[in-house]
């Protein structure tokens, strides 16, 4: 069997993965120590008491954000990459294909209808079932729209693209719906769903999202060897000794539980896993054995300054993030619509 992509060295894995990992730790630390009030790292340090302002501003609020947005960008890119491989689709990702318009609304209607016995739950076990709605409705979203966007077996890429957009105002409207129908309290929580937000988590909450993305993430990044064969196309692949439909199949899982664990505690987060997969790809290279991990990290830089800027930009208001990744992606869709638009034309 031939290797792929031999000019992916081991040197260069080790060097792009440590030098976004150092970025990433830098961001963590430069972020935590940004916000609407000024605190002092070396003062926080130096005195970690409930009696010194600094340290429960750092440690109790800031620094659980600062963690959820790290775990949430780093699950969005990867799931954004393995997509993006999957369905050969540079435009392909969780929000743009209405993965998380399903996964909103199935957690959404569990988090509004079980009402008390919801709530009476706390902490992971909270977390664990609003995230297992989530997670059904990714995956009955993404099988639905896979199979809508199949022509004879063949699956159309542009039609892929159609049937996402057409499904997220579908849920979106459902969604509304369902808004129209709850009360003041209710009600802002499903607002909170639709602008995503990183505001309000704990460090339980922290780790049981962190626990599900690892699950999901290290699988889809141990993949990454198949994917490359992938991008041969499915014969080839197949012929190289690919299971192609098991390894469709367990995409489609992980990238579901990725995003049913991150939409139940930030909501609808989008581009990130569009913008992130597609930069590194032009910067390091189209070889998904970097190009997995490289996307986790980017993510999480991402998300996190994304997340920064939310909170400081108009201080003390701050923005919901989706409405900065928005912003960002928005543009940058249109871009890479207009690019692929100009490739299958020239075919």
């Amino acid at each position: 069997m031939p290797v792929l992509m031999p000019h992916l060295t081991k040197r260069k894995w080790l060097l792009v993965n440590c030098l976004l990992l150092l970025g990433l730790v830098g961001s963590i630390i430069i972020c935590t120590s940004l916000g609407a009030v000024p605190v002092s790292l070396v003062h926080a340090w130096h005195a970690p008491s409930v009696d010194n302002p600094d340290y429960v501003i750092l440690v109790r609020t800031r620094l659980p954000r600062v963690l959820l947005a790290t775990i949430v960008g780093g699950a969005l890119g990867v799931a954004g990459a393995a997509l993006q491989a999957l369905l050969h689709n540079p435009l392909a990702c969780p929000h743009i294909l209405g993965v998380s318009g399903g996964a909103s609304l199935c957690g959404i209607i569990v988090l509004i209808f079980t009402g008390t016995a919801a709530a009476s739950l706390t902490g992971f076990l909270r977390i664990s079932l609003v995230s297992l709605a989530a997670f059904l409705g990714a995956v009955s979203t993404t099988l639905l729209i896979y199979r809508t966007a199949l022509n004879h077996g063949r699956l159309q890429p542009y039609t892929l693209l159609l049937t996402g957009v057409v499904f997220n105002a579908f849920c979106g409207a459902l969604i509304m719906l369902v808004n129209s129908l709850v009360d003041f309290y209710q009600s802002h929580s499903i607002l909170f769903w639709l602008m995503g937000s990183l505001a309000a988590q704990d460090y339980v909450t922290v780790s049981a999202i962190g626990f599900y993305v690892l699950i999901g993430a290290g699988w889809l990044i141990t993949q990454s060897r198949k994917f490359n064969l992938l991008s041969l196309g499915e014969e080839s692949a197949a012929q190289l000794g690919v299971d192609v439909e098991t390894l469709r199949r367990g995409t489609f899982l992980a990238s579901s539980l990725l995003v049913g664990a991150i939409v139940s505690v930030s909501g609808m987060i989008g581009f990130v896993g569009l913008i992130v997969p597609h930069l590194l790809r032009l910067l390091f290279g189209a070889d998904h054995r970097l190009l997995l991990p490289a996307s986790a990290w980017g993510g999480a830089i991402f998300l996190l300054w994304a997340d920064t800027l939310a909170r400081t930009v108009v201080s003390p208001t701050e923005l919901p993030v989706g409405v900065v990744t928005a912003m960002c992606g928005g543009p940058f869709f249109l871009y890479l619509l207009k690019k692929e638009g100009r490739k299958a034309f020239s075919r």
